[in-house]
């Protein structure tokens, strides 16, 4: 690499018309730049440039070396050029899970994103509300917000998903009072079957659980949120999903000063696949779609404005 970079100061001297001029280009000083064109003319065997006081001439040699040169030193920047565009262009097939309401309602965009932005790759989308193993069922990532871990599986948590206690004014107003999280045990909970009936919150006497009565269980937090917007019981909702029902007076915050655990959406990967290029590039893909505020904190800021 030492000839290259001596032919390198070669063009440029050629180029700049003086040894002096030809350093600044590059970052470098006069001497340095001489020293290089003296071991390249000692290479050759032959001078380069006639030299006087006032300017630089090419010899015969100089002259036949030029256009090769500029040759040799465009051939090698677009070989190397070739090769950082082959090892950026990602190629091939990502198999990726994700909760239905996260997917369809927060994520089809950033995902659609990363198709555009990388057309030869092929993704397989499949919407699931539960936790999976994804070293187990076949995935390459899967995305999820349950605090759930499992062996062999690395992960990347992406932010935030915080949930809020809710239920309907009506359904409020007609039921026993609700006084402590230990009350819940006498009303109509509506359940997500991921999280299950054993609910815990932390308030101002410390931390809670309650084991509930489900009157309802589903694996959607759409069909979750309707069916607390129509009076059928309390509760537990991602905030940014009930904010809008909280703010046009169908839901009311249920004791606000208890706090359920808040959730993280986060990426699992099988140990053996995370070094794979295109996964790694789809993680950081995600990464920054929800840095520094997430899709789902974003729709709530535009709500708010």
């Amino acid at each position: 690499m030492s000839t290259f970079e001596n032919l390198r100061l070669f063009v440029a001297v050629v180029r700049e018309g003086s040894f002096s001029a030809a350093a600044r280009s590059v970052g470098a000083v006069p001497s340095v730049v001489m020293k290089r064109i003296n071991r390249l003319e000692d290479e050759i065997g032959s001078p380069l440039f006639h030299r006087s006081t006032r300017q630089l001439r090419l010899t015969e040699t100089g002259e036949r070396l030029l256009p090769r040169a500029i040759s040799l030193i465009t051939d090698l920047a677009d070989t190397f050029g070739d090769l950082r565009e082959s090892r950026t262009r990602m190629t091939g097939s990502i198999r990726v899970k994700c909760p239905t309401t996260l997917g369809v309602r927060f994520l089809t965009p950033v995902f659609a994103g990363f198709l555009r932005a990388h057309p030869q790759c092929r993704l397989e989308l499949v919407l699931l509300d539960r936790s999976v193993n994804p070293a187990e069922e076949g995935f390459d990532i899967a995305l999820g917000a349950m605090p759930t871990s499992f062996s062999s599986v690395a992960e990347y948590p992406f932010a935030a998903y915080p949930r809020t206690v809710v239920a309907s004014p009506i359904y409020l107003e007609n039921g026993p009072p609700i006084e402590n999280p230990r009350d819940f045990v006498n009303h109509s909970c509506l359940v997500f079957q991921t999280t299950g009936t054993l609910w815990s919150f932390t308030g101002p006497t410390g931390p809670v659980t309650v084991s509930v009565n489900a009157r309802l269980s589903t694996n959607d937090s759409l069909t979750l949120i309707d069916c607390a917007v129509r009076g059928l019981g309390i509760a537990i909702a991602s905030s940014y999903l009930v904010q809008p029902h909280i703010e046009a007076g169908e839901l009311v915050e249920v004791l606000p000063e208890w706090k359920p655990p808040q959730l993280w959406v986060k990426a699992l990967v099988p140990e053996a696949k995370r070094d794979n290029p295109l996964i790694q590039a789809f993680i950081a893909w995600l990464r920054d779609a929800v840095d520094p505020t997430p899709p789902w904190a974003a729709e709530a800021i535009v709500s708010d404005a």
